[in-house]
C-alpha cells in the first residue's frame, strides 16, 4: 500500500515538473516558507545565545555599560572559540559574510551549495552575533536561505539553470524575512546574487520573498526593523546636502572595504591554529567594547539612536571609525556574520553627523538629523554592494514614505558612482577577485573555457619574408582578406606583424618607396598578442579586449595559423546557444532512461541514459559518436566526490567515466538501441 502511494506521488511529481513555471512557483513557495522559518529561528537562536552569554536577551547598551570589564572581554573570546571550531571542522564556507560564497556557487558551480552549510552558518553566525561579534545577521540568513534553496533543488534533481533560481529564492526569502521587505528581498536576489532580471528568474523569487515575509509577520509581527522618524523635504536646495552626503558615503564605503580586507590579510599571515585567531579577534572586540559597547552585535539600538537624533555628531563620527575597525577584526579573524547591518550602522552614523552639522548651519531649510541618518544608511549600502536599486528599495520599504525617494536616489546613485569610479569591485566581488575568481568576466567567457584555439584557427595565415618590398606587402593586403600580415623567415618563425594602420600612411605613393622600404622596416616586432593551439578561447577573448586585429597562432615559435576576431565571436554565440538549449533540454528529461520526442520531428527523440561501457575511457572525438552511432551527445551528468550532480555540455576532448549519464538526441531506433546497451556502429 505504501509503495503504491509513493509511486502515485512520484508520478504526480514527474507530471507536475513538466509544467516548468508552475513547478518552479510551487518549489519557490516551499523555499520561501522554510526560508522564513529559518530567519525566525536564526533570530531566536541569537536571543538564546544573548541570554546565555550576557544573562539578558536581547541586551541593551545601558545593560552592557554596567557589566564588569572582564565579562565584556571574556564573552566575545569564548564566542570566537566556538565559531572558529565550527568553521574549521564543519564547514569552511561559514567563515566571513557568506554572500560572496553564494555568488560564486551561482556563477561557477551551477548553484550547488553543500547542505551542511545551513546548520554550520546558522550556529556559527548565531554564536558570533550573540556573543558580541561586530557583524550583521542579514548576510548569514542570505547564505542560510540560499543553501536551503540549493539543497531542496539538488534533492529534487533540478537542473542547473533552475537550481540557480532556487538559490536566488532562498536569498530573497532571507532578506525579506529579516527586514519585512519583500520587494527589497526580491531585488537583492536578482541584482546581487543572480545579476539577471529575466522573468523566468524573477517570478519564483517574488513568490519566495512574499512567502517568507508572511512567515515573518506571523511569528515576529509586522514591525519595521528600525524606529524611523517622520520625514519631509523642507527645501529643494537641501538636495545639494544629500549629494554631498552621497560623496562622503562613497568614500566611507571604500575605507570600510579596504580596511576589512587589509585586516583579513593581516590575520591570514599569522600561522596559528585558525580557532585561536577568532579567540584573539574576540578579545580585541571585547577590549573595544569596554569603552564603546555600541560595536557589539548588529548595532540596531545604536542605529535607532542616530535616527532619533540623540547622539552628538562628534561621537557619531567616532562610531564610524570604531565600527569599521570592529567589523574588520571580527571577520578578518575568522568570525561569521554579515556586512549589511554594519553598512547600515556606518551610514546611519555618517548621515547623522552630516545632518547635525547641516541642520545647525541651516535650521530653517533642512530636515532633522534622522532624515540624513536614514539616507546615509542607504548610500553606504549602495556604495559598498554596488547595488543602488536594492539599497533604495530597502530604505523605502522601511519608511513607506515616498518623500524619502528623491534624497535617497541622489545619495545612493552618487555614492555608487564614487565607489565604482575609485574601485571596480564591490565588497562582495572583491573577495572573489582576491581568490582569482572574476564572476562578471566568467559570465562572458566561461562558455569558451573548454574550446581550444586549434578548433577555430585558420590554417592559412598571410605571411611575407622580411626582405620583401613594399609593393609585395601591399599586394598581400589586396589579394587576401584581413587587416594583418605576418612577417616570417624561411623556417616560418614569426618575426613581427604589419597591420593596415601601419601601412596606410605610405599607401598614397608606394612606387616612390619601392626598393627603399622592405617588410622588416615597417613591421612591429613586439607588443601584439600571440597564442598556441592548445590555449582556450577564453584566453583569446581576454586578449581581444585590448587588441582588434588577427592573432597569430604559434607552435614552437612558428606560425601555425591565425585567429580572426569574428570567428571567436561566432563560436561564442554558438556555445551560448548550445548551453541555453542544453539547459532547457535538461529540464524536460526528468528521470533516467526517459524518452522524450523532439517537437516538429516525428522520428527524433531525446533520452538520458547511463554511458555505455564501451564509451568509458574514450573521448568524444575518439569515438566520433555522431558519425559512427548516428546520435548526438548533448550533455553529460557527472557525479562529484561529494555526491553532487554536475550537468555539463561536453567538449570534444571530454573522456567518459564510469557513473556518467548522457543526454542523447537522434533517431528513435538508434537512441533505443543505445538505451538497451547495444552500440553497434551505423553502417
Amino acid at each position: 500500500m505504501l509503495a503504491r502511494a509513493l509511486a502515485s506521488v512520484k508520478r504526480a511529481h514527474d507530471g507536475l515538473r513538466q509544467t516548468d513555471q508552475m513547478y518552479m512557483v510551487l518549489v519557490a513557495l516551499v523555499i520561501g516558507l522554510l526560508g522564513g522559518l529559518c530567519a525566525v529561528g536564526f533570530r531566536l537562536l541569537i536571543q538564546w545565545v544573548n541570554r546565555v552569554a550576557w544573562h539578558q536577551g536581547p541586551y541593551t547598551l545601558d545593560y552592557l555599560a554596567g557589566l564588569p570589564f572582564w565579562w565584556k572581554i571574556l564573552v566575545p573570546a569564548l564566542g570566537g572559540l566556538a565559531v572558529g571550531l565550527i568553521v574549521h571542522f564543519f564547514a569552511r564556507e561559514a567563515k566571513g559574510h557568506g554572500v560572496p560564497e553564494v555568488m560564486e556557487a551561482v556563477a561557477l558551480h551551477g548553484g550547488r551549495i553543500r547542505p551542511r552549510v545551513v546548520l554550520a552558518k546558522m550556529f556559527a553566525s548565531g554564536i558570533c552575533i550573540g556573543t558580541g561579534g561586530s557583524v550583521g545577521r542579514e548576510g548569514p540568513i542570505v547564505q542560510i536561505g540560499s543553501a536551503l534553496g540549493s539543497t531542496i533543488g539538488q534533492w529534487l534533481k533540478i537542473d542547473q539553470r533552475r537550481l540557480r533560481t532556487l538559490v536566488g529564492c532562498g536569498a530573497a526569502a532571507g532578506i525579506a524575512a529579516t527586514f519585512n521587505a519583500p520587494i527589497a528581498g526580491a531585488l537583492f536576489a536578482v541584482e546581487i546574487i543572480l545579476g539577471d532580471f529575466g522573468v523566468a528568474h524573477f517570478s519564483p523569487i517574488v513568490i519566495s520573498s512574499v512567502a517568507a515575509t508572511v512567515v515573518s509577520h506571523r511569528f515576529l509581527g509586522d514591525f519595521p526593523a528600525f524606529e524611523v522618524p517622520s520625514y519631509s523635504l523642507v527645501h529643494a536646495s537641501e538636495l545639494f546636502a544629500y549629494a554631498g552626503l552621497g560623496i562622503l558615503a562613497g568614500l566611507a564605503a571604500l575605507v570600510f572595504i579596504r580596511t576589512l580586507y587589509a585586516l583579513e590579510d593581516a590575520f591570514d599571515k599569522v600561522r596559528v591554529f585558525p580557532p585561536l585567531k577568532t579567540v584573539f579577534g574576540g578579545l580585541l572586540i571585547g577590549a573595544i567594547g569596554i569603552w564603546v559597547p555600541h560595536v557589539f552585535g548588529v548595532g540596531y539600538e545604536a542605529i535607532n539612536e542616530a535616527l532619533n537624533g540623540t547622539l552628538v555628531w562628534q561621537f557619531m563620527l567616532l562610531l564610524v571609525g570604531v565600527k569599521i575597525l570592529a567589523v574588520a577584526i571580527t571577520i578578518g579573524s575568522g568570525g561569521s556574520g554579515g556586512i549589511f547591518a554594519p553598512s547600515l550602522f556606518i551610514g546611519a552614523m555618517l548621515g547623522g553627523a552630516v545632518g547635525t552639522v547641516v541642520h545647525t548651519i541651516w535650521p530653517v531649510s533642512t530636515a532633522g538629523v534622522g532624515a540624513y541618518a536614514l539616507v546615509g544608511m542607504g548610500a553606504v549600502v549602495a556604495a559598498g554592494t554596488h547595488a543602488p536599486i536594492t539599497a533604495i528599495l530597502i530604505i523605502f520599504e522601511l519608511t513607506n514614505d515616498y518623500e524619502i525617494i528623491l534624497p535617497l536616489m541622489i545619495s545612493c546613485i552618487i555614492a555608487t558612482l564614487v565607489a565604482t569610479r575609485l574601485q571596480r569591485a564591490s565588497i562582495y566581488t572583491l573577495k572573489l577577485l582576491r581568490r582569482g575568481v572574476d564572476i562578471h568576466r566568467g559570465r562572458a567567457v566561461n562558455v569558451l573555457q573548454h574550446v581550444r584555439v586549434r578548433e577555430i584557427m585558420r590554417p592559412d595565415p598571410v605571411t611575407v619574408p622580411p626582405e620583401d618590398g613594399l609593393v609585395d606587402v601591399l599586394t598581400k593586403f589586396i589579394d587576401h582578406p584581413g587587416s594583418t600580415v605576418f612577417v616570417a623567415d624561411e623556417e616560418n618563425t614569426l618575426l613581427g606583424i604589419i597591420t593596415v594602420e601601419q601601412i596606410r600612411p605610405i599607401m598614397r605613393d608606394p612606387a616612390s618607396l619601392e626598393g627603399l622600404v622592405i617588410a622588416e622596416d615597417v613591421m612591429v616586432a613586439g607588443g601584439f598578442p600571440r597564442v598556441t593551439p592548445e590555449q582556450s578561447l577564453a584566453d583569446v577573448m581576454r586578449l581581444l579586449g585590448g587588441y582588434r586585429g588577427e592573432i597569430p597562432v604559434l607552435r614552437d615559435g612558428q606560425v601555425a595559423g591565425v585567429i580572426w576576431p569574428e570567428d571567436v565571436i561566432e563560436r561564442y554565440n554558438t556555445e551560448v546557444f548550445k548551453r541555453d538549449m542544453v539547459g532547457g533540454m535538461a529540464s524536460t528529461v526528468a528521470g533516467e532512461g526517459r524518452i522524450e520526442p523532439v517537437p516538429a520531428s516525428a522520428d527524433t527523440v531525446m533520452a538520458q541514459v547511463p554511458v555505455p561501457r564501451d564509451f568509458v575511457g574514450h573521448s568524444l572525438s575518439d569515438l566520433r559518436v555522431r558519425q559512427r552511432f548516428g546520435v548526438s551527445v548533448l550533455m553529460v551528468k557527472q557525479t562529484g566526490e561529494a555526491g553532487e550532480d554536475r550537468l555539463t555540455s561536453p567538449a570534444a576532448d571530454y573522456v567518459f567515466r564510469n557513473g556518467d549519464e548522457i543526454l542523447i538526441l537522434g533517431p528513435n531506433e538508434l537512441v533505443r538501441r543505445i538505451e538497451r546497451g547495444g552500440i553497434l556502429p551505423v553502417k
